[in-house]
């Protein structure tokens, strides 16, 4: 049962009595937003005061809760269920309000306010403060309460005690003596609160968890910490200031979240982060002595220290182990965290070594890089991953049992046949996040024990057959095409494999140049890797997939194999391909040539498998020239429909021999898209942006190496335009500097929408793609508009089937007066639309 009443802070206060936090309660955290929001309901009351003496403004609540210290006699103490960031804001402020007042008035206000508000002045030191926060919040509470020279430090305490003191210089009229007089009473006997108060006997943590149990007012380990010393009554003091402090200096509140979270998946892999609170209380429950509460709370401060190691691997003492935790917190998979932390503990309970620890990090490792090497980078790794530890053989040791498990089953942990045949046909640079991408590449590298290692951060992805075709270029893949073959369907098998590409450090990217040019820069690398390649007197297929063959030799040498007999990993991923297939949206066409990129595998059998099994829009895949292949068959052989007719009638323009227009053709990267093979790489902003200036001018470079001056110059043109109607520019930071237009400051790594990027190679993209995701552009009526408009260009033809892609047109077509007018009004059109709706109230 509980007792609620109307109160002021005057009746809340006077009178021997002590409001203390609990150690379950959180710290004190109001910051100047809530601090200006009282002031000013102060401030306003103070003035309405002046006309009404029975004027007062509601605050809220407090809800409190008899100590179980409380007696018959001495000061009256209350445990402070709910509002202790109310209840101490106010004394803070009488604390300001005294040391303003005896500081300009004199007199004794300062042993007034002492006396009556802040403090029970004849008790023992314990017993002296009115209000005694939560552990970590006393001194700066106390060095306020004694106006010592400590008082308003740089903690939150010290700075609501600041702010007040700034305010109230503020408000104080020389030549009015009563104006913080009203300040003092709005405050004392204006602000009303409800006070709630428990009965003896009431569980003050239940009603407390029943107030904060909503997800928005405390985190589940808030909460899992509040529970922890609700059930330590007696030794909860000893135990917060001896185990707990130190956990909680060691470890942000996220983190203590996480390790709270990762206890509970070592067992149980199907827990939820979001049901922290409810299984560790339940746990917990089964424990009914105070000593097993203790207990656990030391159990969890030895995991906190082992989980800084895998959170900061600088903090483990073994050298190798501290290496294969490194290169795990780099692959940014944190689903590896409960196995790490359950080897550490291992090894920290004798029942394990490094040298095992580190081995089985080794063989994680070896299952990420493989699987990102044969394109299954995230084909159900969380799952895999989490269920590790509860899944493994404790007969066997420990990296031993881990090997097992992730060669077991369909797991995808490639074989070395399957490696080989992978780095042979899998666009590489497709497949995982960018950031793993370049950080394998890195660590291939860190295998030819280079004498003098370059700085990994520093390097970026180039493609050494380039991603934008030129005559001398086409002529060298014009060699190596076979019968059948066109040197542009050549150029996409091979473009994004990892035999197609290397590291450069180079501030100026070497671009699409020929390789006979290429060569020399690439041959003064300090990357091992870089030299292999200068070290070929021409760059094409045969080379390419020679030194394919050779990164393999050294990737399997280094990563360990999956255990022999398990069941191979290596069959294509034709669940992507039927997933791509029945993706593809009416009114486009893909070929068998992307959907083999895009699983990493070969024409034929992607024919086979489409010819002969049954999937919807079959007739939608087609030859590269959009042709429909020789010997077409539908799998139902009652079915007779002209597939060329079917995508005449789903919009796709047709020509006289029956290929189907390219502009309707989703390429391997638009696959990609539509299975989102990358989900993660979703920006929420616009991704690397580099320094303006230097990267402005890296992108002219670029741009003038790759185009002639007419048509560099007319890039430069729309760019200076877009800046001309007050939009801004924003520069990448990769290997091909990209120029972004940003709608105004605001967008710049704030996640706003954009039109367009311009490639200096040659590519004028306008992304739909990020649009859909960005107000007031997830419209779909107004990317259709702007697509419309766009196609107004001369030369431009965005199909309606790309609004979720990010499709585009030469940059060649803006040195045409025309073409270039058109665009600049769709991009004035785009801008306008963005900002009023920004503006708008």
């Amino acid at each position: 049962m509980v007792i609620a009443k109307e109160t002021t802070l005057q009746e809340l206060l006077e009178g021997s009595k002590q409001y203390r936090v609990p150690l379950y309660q959180r710290t004190y955290s109001w910051g100047e937003a809530q601090l200006k929001r009282l002031w000013d309901d102060v401030e306003k009351l103070a003035d309405d005061r002046q006309h009404d003496q029975t004027a007062t403004h509601f605050i809220g609540s407090v809800v409190l809760a008899p100590s179980p210290g409380l007696g018959p006699v001495g000061v009256q103490e209350y445990l402070v269920v709910d509002g202790q960031q109310r209840l101490t804001t106010l004394t803070l402020l009488l604390c300001a309000i005294r040391d303003h007042r005896q500081a300009t008035e004199g007199g004794d206000h300062r042993q007034r306010l002492d006396e009556l508000f802040l403090t029970n002045k004849y008790r023992p030191a314990a017993e002296r403060p009115k209000v005694v926060p939560t552990q970590a919040d006393r001194p700066a509470y106390e060095a306020v309460l004694d106006a010592t020279p400590q008082a308003g430090g740089p903690d939150r305490v010290g700075a609501a005690y600041r702010y007040f003191r700034s305010q109230l210089v503020r408000v104080d009229d020389a030549d009015d003596p009563l104006d913080v007089d009203r300040i003092e009473g709005a405050v004392i006997r204006g602000l009303s609160l409800v006070s709630v108060t428990a009965q003896p006997g009431d569980n003050a943590y239940r009603i407390f968890e029943s107030l904060n149990n909503t997800g928005l007012a405390l985190k589940q380990g808030d909460l899992l910490r509040n529970y922890l010393f609700m059930r330590l009554p007696t030794a909860g003091e000893r135990v917060y200031n001896g185990v707990w402090l130190p956990l909680q200096q060691a470890l942000s509140s996220d983190d203590l979240e996480l390790l709270f979270w990762l206890d509970l998946v070592r067992k149980d892999s199907r827990i939820k982060q979001t049901e922290i609170y409810e299984q560790q209380q339940r746990r917990l429950e089964r424990l009914t002595m105070e000593t097993e509460i203790e207990a656990e709370v030391a159990r969890f401060a030895r995991l906190g220290r082992l989980l800084r190691s895998v959170l900061d691997p600088e903090q483990e003492h073994d050298p190798s182990v501290r290496r294969r935790l490194q290169r795990l917190k780099d692959w940014g998979t944190t689903t590896v965290y409960p196995l790490a932390l359950h080897l550490l503990d291992l090894r920290e309970r004798g029942q394990t070594d490094s040298a095992a620890v580190a081995q089985a990090l080794l063989v994680v490792e070896s299952f990420l890089v493989r699987r990102l090497l044969i394109g299954r980078a995230t084909a159900n790794i969380n799952r895999v991953l989490l269920d590790v530890v509860p899944s493994l053989d404790e007969n066997l040791p420990v990296d031993e049992a881990v090997h097992r498990y992730l060669s077991s089953g369909r797991k995808y942990f490639a074989r070395d046949d399957d490696v080989r045949a992978a780095l042979q046909t899998v666009p590489f640079y497709l497949n995982g996040r960018a950031p793993q991408r370049a950080l394998l590449l890195r660590w291939v590298e860190e295998t030819y024990h280079n004498r003098e290692p370059v700085q990994g951060d520093r390097l970026t992805i180039e493609h050494v057959l380039p991603q934008t075709l030129t005559e001398s270029w086409l002529e060298v893949l014009s060699e190596d095409a076979g019968e059948n073959e066109e040197p542009e369907d050549l150029h996409r098998e091979l473009l994004h494999t990892l035999g197609n590409l290397t590291l450069t450090g180079y501030n100026s990217p070497l671009g699409n140049k020929p390789f006979a040019v290429k060569r020399t820069t690439l041959q003064t690398s300090g990357v091992a890797m870089t030299r292999d390649i200068a070290s070929q007197e021409r760059w094409g297929r045969p080379e390419i997939l020679a030194r394919a063959d050779r990164l393999a030799d050294r990737i399997c040498a280094y990563w360990p194999a999956p255990l022999a007999g398990v069941r191979s990993a290596g069959e294509p991923a034709w669940d992507v391909l039927e997933a791509a297939v029945a993706a593809l949206p009416a009114g486009s066409w893909t070929s068998y040539l992307d959907l083999a990129a895009l699983i990493g595998s070969h024409q034929v059998p992607v024919g086979q498998r489409v010819a002969n099994h049954e999937m919807p829009n079959a007739h939608r895949v087609r030859k590269s020239s959009g042709a429909v292949p020789p010997g077409f068959r539908w799998n139902d052989p009652d079915r007779d429909d002209d597939p060329t007719e079917m995508l005449r009638q789903e919009g796709v323009p047709v020509d006289e021999q029956g290929r189907a227009d390219q502009s309707r053709r989703m390429r391997v990267d638009e696959l990609a898209v539509l299975v989102g093979l990358d989900p993660a790489e979703l920006p929420d902003a616009v991704p690397d942006l580099g320094e303006e200036d230097e990267a402005a001018s890296r992108f002219q470079e670029q741009l003038y190496s790759a185009h002639e001056p007419p048509v560099a110059k007319a890039v430069l043109s729309v760019l200076a335009a877009w800046q001309d109607m007050g939009g801004v520019l924003a520069y990448g930071s990769a290997d091909e500097t990209t120029a972004f237009l940003m709608v105004d400051e605001r967008d710049i790594r704030h996640g706003g929408v954009w039109p367009a990027a311009i490639y200096p190679s040659g590519k004028f993209e306008v992304v739909f793609q990020w649009m859909q995701y960005r107000p007031p552009f997830d419209d779909v009526a107004l990317r259709e508009a702007l697509r419309q408009r766009l196609n107004a260009v001369p030369g431009v033809n965005l199909p309606a089937v790309k609004l979720a892609m990010r499709p585009g047109f030469e940059v060649t077509l803006l040195a045409e007066g025309r073409s270039q007018e058109r665009l600049l009004e769709a991009l004035a059109w785009f801008r306008g639309t963005a900002t009023a709706v920004r503006s708008a109230p």
